[in-house]
């Protein structure tokens, strides 16, 4: 049976249908744009009426009667001043048309990358956070994460603060969990940033804030500080309640240091810096020693014998720098006879009622790189370690005005004899380390994630019990290195002090001294012809001969 052609109106209805719809949606949107300004206005209108009925609302009755009479007033003045009713119809119009225009929405939410990211977070942490006993877990698989994340922000799609509000049931007491919770967090939001995580126990909530990068461009310069303070470096703002100012490059900023405290008064009078190579510790030490000639002296060993420090040799100032196993050992032995004679001689002025003589209040301090090797070479020749000599000055030295830095690499760390682990409560860690390694030096774990690359000198500090911080020492490279800028080169130079005169350096013997150069130790001059410390140490040790045994000097008090 053939079938029937269907009617016309049947077969050609839904192309005319659609037709129709693109003619309409075609004349509406010529008629939006004609008449958009007009649309415009009137939403102006409304929302100006809306405003000055929510005002109407709030206004007090006994004040909608003078209110109400100033409108009218104003409405009569504008009646009756020419051109008043054109005029006053423009501003109304201009108003309306800019309360009217159209704003571009703000958008209030995640979008739907950064949603993905932040439920990705929450299905990971429910293992944590959550147990089989809850009855109403705060995560959970396939959970409401808004209600687990109180505050979030992103930049450029990546995740820089997230706060975590977790149950109360989780040990966030024990270091190990806390530590997995941090661990995971870093992992899922990113590597290659340093991200600073803070407990808040109380209130069992989590912060976690990405850290900028600490600056690098400051060098070595004179400090803003009071005597006995020295600028290890320099950490995050909000870390420290004090701002120095100092020079980046060709301006000046208000940079937040980390001021460690020496002398008499201090808790912490002696510091211990561990590193990888190259990580800046001997960038400390160099940065220690700059501010410390302002008002001190400095004796430096040098264990690994890299020459380092050959830009202070010969400065005032810098009574001895020695790489040698026998100049380390008599400048060493020299450093504890002149403790004992310092408390010595300090004991005898209070008990006589006399103030402390200058060259005892003159802080003497002790930079000492690399101690294990010098030790490995003491024990292969029968010599004893040079970490013992330090025990006097690491003991004592807080009363004797005398301050002890000691830089040693993960590789010696067990090299370190217990005085030095004892007295050393000043503790930096430079260079890229592991948890676990910045947690045996400085006693804590940080509260943020060490990145696997960072510059020289950057690491973490604690002074005595104090909390961890980040640190960037400023940049003092070796001034003869040829690796180094014309810039920090001419910085470190401008701090140096003047060079010894040839008599200063090496002063003449006495003709009736028939001994060995050794003997001419300057602790055993009498103090009150000539101070101490106008004999430099490296002539005592100059013409030492290891085949020689060290005279040892007799404190000054010990003479009748």
């Amino acid at each position: 049976m053939a079938r029937r052609p269907l009617p016309r109106i049947l077969s050609s209805g839904s192309a005319s249908i659609t037709r129709s719809r693109e003619i309409a949606r075609t004349a509406a949107d010529s008629a939006t744009d004609v008449l958009h300004p007009l649309i415009t206005v009137v939403r102006g209108l409304r929302l100006l009426a809306v405003s000055g009925r929510q005002k109407w609302v709030a206004t007090p009755k006994e004040r909608r009667g003078p209110k109400l009479f100033l409108g009218a007033a104003c409405v009569l003045v504008v009646a009756l001043v020419p051109y008043g009713p054109i005029l006053a119809l423009i501003t109304v119009m201009g108003a309306a048309a800019w309360k009217g225009r159209e704003r571009t929405p703000v958008r209030t939410g995640p979008d739907e990358t950064e949603t993905a990211r932040l439920r990705s977070l929450y299905e990971a942490l429910v293992p944590y956070f959550s147990t089989a006993d809850d009855p109403e877990p705060l995560f959970a698989h396939g959970g409401d994460w808004a209600k687990a994340f109180d505050g979030y922000a992103f930049d450029d799609g990546r995740l820089t603060r997230l706060q975590v509000s977790y149950p109360a049931y989780f040990t966030d007491g024990e270091a190990a969990a806390r530590s997995r919770i941090e661990q995971l967090l870093h992992t899922k939001s990113g590597r290659g940033r340093e991200y600073h995580f803070s407990w808040d126990e109380e209130a069992n909530r989590l912060v976690m804030t990405v850290l900028d990068a600490l600056p690098t461009t400051i060098a070595a310069q004179r400090f803003v500080t009071a005597p006995g303070e020295t600028v290890l470096g320099f950490t995050d703002p909000d870390a420290v309640s004090r701002t120095v100012p100092v020079r980046d490059g060709d301006t000046t900023v208000d940079a937040s240091p980390v001021v460690w405290r020496t002398g008499g008064r201090s808790t912490e009078p002696h510091l211990l810096a561990v590193g990888h190579p190259g990580g800046g510790t001997t960038t400390l030490i160099r940065s220690i020693a700059l501010q410390a000639l302002q008002n001190g002296d400095v004796i430096v060993v040098d264990g690994g014998g890299t020459g380092e420090y050959g830009a202070l040799a010969g400065r005032t100032g810098v009574l001895a720098v020695e790489s040698g196993l026998g100049g380390a050992l008599a400048t060493l032995e020299w450093a504890a006879h002149e403790t004992e004679r310092r408390l010595i001689t300090a004991n005898r002025a209070r008990q006589n009622g006399h103030p402390v003589p200058d060259d005892i209040r003159r802080p003497l301090w002790i930079l000492l790189d690399r101690p294990g090797v010098l030790g490995h070479l003491a024990a292969a020749d029968g010599r004893p370690d040079p970490q013992e000599l330090l025990r006097i000055p690491l003991r004592h030295g807080r009363a004797a005005q005398v301050t002890v830095v000691l830089a040693e690499q993960f590789d010696a760390l067990d090299t370190l004899t217990e005085t030095v682990r004892t007295h050393t409560r000043a503790r930096a860690v430079l260079g890229p380390a592991s948890r676990e390694q910045i947690e045996a030096v400085l006693g804590v774990e940080p509260h943020t994630t060490p990145p696997s690359e960072v510059p020289a000198g950057r690491g973490y500090v604690r002074l005595g019990a104090g909390p961890v911080l980040r640190l960037q020492v400023p940049a003092t490279p070796d001034p003869y290195d040829d690796a180094t800028s014309e810039a920090h080169r001419q910085a470190v130079l401008g701090l140096l002090p003047d060079r010894h005169s040839s008599v200063e350096a090496a002063p003449a013997r006495e003709h009736a001294d028939e001994g060995p150069a050794t003997e001419q130790v300057p602790v055993a001059v009498d103090t009150a012809a000539r101070p101490v410390d106008a004999v430099p140490v490296e002539a005592m040790v100059a013409e030492a001969r290891p085949s020689e045994p060290l005279a040892k000097a007799q404190p000054a008090g010990a003479e009748s």
